[in-house]
């Protein structure tokens, strides 16, 4: 057992225990979809914004080894909610991209983030499908598997692919539709993999150069962007570039982190 107060480095080990036993649930609840068997779904802000049982059986599995493995820590989640500590809160997402998996698509992840006071220092993304599973610590890197990452090294926007994703809400899948309509004649392409998280541990890799996305919520972005950040990404949270919006995500390769904000912003991103 990892003892309470033993370091960025051991939050991070909590983080891919537990996040790896949550895969696996998640994994073989999969299988069984794929073999028939039904999973009871209910809806939240919309009627496309969707939680399984799968959900809500990974959050309460993650809630549980956390507190056997770092006991007294609040968990804020995703299906349970939670309270802010004065140390460690653990943020924790049991399935980013809850529609890509009801649909059987393998793009979706769990999320299990170790935060103080907002910040994340440590976290990881497990892909339950792949297996593949993404890491970070607060000033020591990112990895993949163990392997370090670093973020492409794209340097004209022209050429800069960009990652996005989409609300669930109507009117504002609207507003973000004409923002990256604005953008394609300006950038490489565009792709939308429908896992916040996993955008973000993408521009990590250099899979793609650039995500934004407006509406994110803390469990959304709080492993990922720390990933990406420690993988030489510049990143910006909500709330703390309001001329993106207030509630805008980014994260971009160096070069071309500035000329993407401005073009952004240009195009209204702080409507959205």
């Amino acid at each position: 057992m990892v003892r309470v107060g033993a370091g960025e480095s051991a939050l991070k080990d909590v983080a891919v225990q537990v996040a790896r036993e949550a895969a696996e649930l998640v994994r073989n609840a999969r299988e069984a979809m794929v073999a028939g068997e039904r999973v009871r779904v209910e809806t939240k802000s919309s009627d496309t914004d969707v939680v399984t049982a799968v959900d809500r059986a990974s959050e309460d599995l993650i809630r549980r080894r956390i507190a056997e493995l770092r006991p007294g820590e609040p968990v804020f989640g995703e299906e349970r909610g939670g309270a802010e500590g004065d140390g460690v809160t653990w943020v924790v997402d049991p399935i980013d991209g809850t529609v890509n998996f009801l649909y059987g698509s393998p793009v979706f992840a769990v999320s299990v983030a170790a935060q103080v006071a907002g910040e994340s220092i440590a976290g990881a993304v497990v892909e339950p499908v792949s297996g593949r599973c993404w890491t970070a610590v607060r000033g020591q890197g990112s990895w993949l598997d163990g392997r370090p990452l670093r973020v492409s090294g794209a340097q004209r926007l022209e050429l800069t692919l960009l990652a996005t994703g989409f609300s669930y809400q109507r009117d504002r899948r609207d507003r973000q539709a004409r923002l990256i309509e604005g953008m394609l004649g300006r950038v490489r392409d565009v792709r939308r993999a429908g896992s916040g998280a996993l955008d973000l541990c993408s521009v990590a890799a250099g899979w793609v150069d650039a995500y934004v996305e407006h509406g994110l919520s803390r469990w959304d972005w709080a492993a990922g962007a720390l990933i990406a950040a420690e993988a030489g990404a510049v990143v910006s949270l909500p709330g703390e570039d309001r001329d993106l919006g207030t509630d805008a995500t980014f994260a971009a390769t160096p070069a071309v982190a500035g000329p993407l904000r401005d073009l952004l912003v240009a195009r209204g991103a702080k409507e959205v």
